[in-house]
Parts: C-alpha cells; sequence; structure tokens
C-alpha cells in the first residue's frame, strides 16, 4: 500500500433504481476501510455522485476529472445537477478534460484517466456489457488491464467482491 493517502477512484453505473440506498450503504463503508482517501470522480449522477458524498462525509479529499467542457449539460435533473455543483465546490482539485463537449470519448478518456491516477478502482457494476464507449464494463475492464484491484458492487444482487484480471488467477 502507498504512503499516505489511499488513491481510489469511482466507476459505475447512473441508474440504481431501488439499490441507490444499499450503494450508498456499501460506498460509505468502502470509504471508511481506509482513511485518509483521496477519492477520484467524474461526478456523474448515481454512482460517481453516492462515492464522492462519502469521500466528503468521511472527511476525504475529492478530486474531479470533468470529462469535457459543457459538462453540465449531462445533467437531466435539477436534482443531480445541484448535487454536481455541491460536490464540485467540494472538491480540492478539479481537472476539466479538453474535449469541448460531452462525447463517448470523453467518458472513456475520463475512466482512463481516473483509473491512471487511482491505487485502487471500486466499480458499481451489474456485470453487464457497457451501453457505450467508456461506460462501467469497459472501465474495469482497463482497471484490470493496468494491474489496479477492483471492489466489485454488485447492486442487484447486492454483494461485494474483489476482481482479478483473467490472467491473473
Amino acid at each position: 500500500m502507498p504512503d499516505g493517502p489511499l488513491a481510489v477512484a469511482v466507476t459505475g453505473h447512473q441508474d440504481l433504481g431501488a439499490a441507490a440506498s444499499w450503494v450508498a450503504d456499501a460506498l460509505l463503508a468502502a470509504v471508511r476501510l481506509r482513511q485518509p482517501i483521496r477519492g477520484l470522480s467524474s461526478l456523474a449522477r448515481g454512482a460517481d455522485q453516492l462515492f464522492a458524498d462519502a469521500v466528503v462525509r468521511t472527511g476525504g479529499s475529492l478530486c474531479v476529472v470533468v470529462p469535457c467542457e459543457d459538462y453540465e449539460a449531462t445533467f437531466s435533473s435539477t436534482e443531480a445537477r445541484a448535487e454536481y455543483d455541491r460536490l464540485l465546490a467540494a472538491a480540492q482539485s478539479q481537472t476539466t478534460l479538453s474535449f469541448p463537449e460531452p462525447s463517448e470519448d470523453a467518458f472513456w478518456a475520463a475512466g482512463q484517466r481516473l483509473v491512471d491516477e487511482a491505487d485502487v478502482v471500486v466499480a458499481v457494476w451489474d456485470g453487464q456489457p457497457a451501453g457505450g464507449l467508456g461506460g462501467t464494463a469497459d472501465v474495469v475492464r482497463y482497471a484490470l488491464d493496468e494491474d489496479r484491484p477492483v471492489l466489485r458492487l454488485d447492486p442487484i444482487a447486492r454483494t461485494v467482491s474483489w476482481l482479478t484480471h483473467p490472467s491473473h488467477p
């Protein structure tokens, strides 16, 4: 384990439905496992915002990777946008990638950047393929390819497990 804060990135589903409360509790428990923590997130609605909230609530430092200019346009609800604004204001650092507008390429680049800066990745993932480039499954695969430990929170089965790369038994 590294000296200083553990860098933990998040990737996960935006639509959590009835599992949102379980995911929030599981993320809070995961963040509390090791302090201090440096939480890395893009602050998308759903898992990203729940993770960022857990980091802030436990006194960790929040570092945000904004995928593109005009990222705010991706928030369709006023609640998700307000939470984005609140968490962004609480962040200790913010990096905006050089994409002019939201796109799958921007989201994929942000996911890779989060993994590249992380010691560990927390994935709120149902195990299904990504819905588009840069989705949760893509980020999980990239993290495993880069030999990052991945803590999977399955919002369907409501289980927690560590994932390993298929070539590393």
